[in-house]
């Protein structure tokens, strides 16, 4: 049989009311223990599935929740992902994963349709385009429904919401530190898509440091990219044109580092000898740089597994908005390692 049986086709077979099958599939005490079985193996047996659109409209839960990702192809947002369903899938809940491709349109278009399915909550980080024209519209739909959203690695400042994130500013302090403190005297920076806050914390976080050590921030120094290797090559090359030439370079994620090292060793420059290169999300191909990529580790697993938790306590508890930061560590590898001199 196929799977259109429903619980008034099992009904029929065993000569009994609806109510009783329904009892007996959902493991009713009221309903013989052996009566259970006979009627949960013939259901089986027939194909029977659950209405669980009708079970949430009954029962106000989907058991599904909404994941809106800016892309999938970067290493932090799989583990997010990974660390999100390690927990959920646990608790009986389905994740719809939806990419937005940074576009705010297909953000948008992504909430309206899980509204529609009855999502129980929304974990989002937010697109770039929402971001740069500052447009929370769809957000502010899903919170006036009384809806859980957490705010997941980009959090929307405009909004009181939960938020799961990393202490981008530290980890760039941290990153900007490590190049001063391997002696780098002229420490350029690969600054990320402009509107978008992890971009902007690292640069921040970069710059307080340079100004905490007595060192001017020159803008001749720092170069924009995207988040994808491609876009730090010009960039790259702009940085060893100039007269004075970088000796230091962090930069807003690793893949833009793998690809300023690639151009480095084009030209003929020493790594960390002549440039010291410190990166951010320690993604696993880091350590296989080459040289190995010193870089940021921001816990982005850990980022899906507390947003996960977080999602859980406010079923049973109505608390106010919550932030959690976790600390980054800084992974030192030969990239940054210079042999100082004497």
């Amino acid at each position: 049989m196929n799977n259109s049986v429903s619980i008034k086709d099992i009904a029929k077979k065993f000569k009994c009311a609806p109510s009783t099958i329904s009892r007996a599939l959902n493991d009713h005490p009221a309903i013989n223990i052996e009566t259970r079985k006979t009627i949960q193996e013939y259901a089986l047996k027939v194909g029977y599935q659950k209405n669980t659109l009708s079970l949430s409209l009954l029962n106000n839960c989907s058991m599904t929740l909404g994941l809106i990702l800016p892309s999938i192809t970067h290493f932090h947002e799989s583990s997010m992902l990974e660390g999100l369903e390690d927990i959920l899938l646990k608790s009986g809940y389905l994740l719809n994963i939806c990419v937005s491709n940074e576009s705010h349109t297909i953000e948008k278009e992504y909430i309206d349709r899980l509204l529609a399915n009855r999502v129980d909550g929304l974990f989002i980080s937010m697109a770039q385009e929402s971001y740069d024209q500052q447009l929370g519209e769809h957000i502010d739909r899903v919170i006036q429904r009384s809806l859980p959203v957490i705010f997941i690695d980009r959090p929307n400042h405009g909004v009181a919401s939960d938020r799961v994130v990393t202490d981008d500013y530290q980890g760039a302090y941290m990153a900007t530190k490590h190049l001063i403190d391997m002696g780098c005297l002229r420490i350029a920076h690969l600054h990320g898509p402009s509107g978008i806050s992890v971009s902007k914390q690292r640069f921040l976080g970069y710059q307080d440091c340079l100004l905490a050590h007595g060192r001017k921030v020159e803008e001749k120094w720092i170069q924009y990219v995207h988040f994808s290797a491609e876009s730090a090559i010009a960039a790259t090359r702009n940085l060893m044109q100039l007269d004075q030439k970088p000796d230091g370079i962090f930069g807003v994620n690793d893949e833009v580092c793998l690809a300023a090292m690639h151009v480095l060793r084009d030209l003929g420059i020493s790594i960390p000898q002549d440039v010291a290169i410190v990166g951010f999300d320690d993604i696993p191909l880091a350590s296989f740089g080459y040289p190995p990529l010193s870089s940021v580790s921001r816990q982005s697993r850990r980022i899906g597994e507390e947003a996960a938790k977080l999602f859980l306590s406010k079923k049973t508890h109505n608390k106010s908005p919550i932030t959690i930061s976790l600390d980054p560590k800084l992974m030192i590898r030969d990239s940054s390692l210079r042999v100082m001199m004497n």
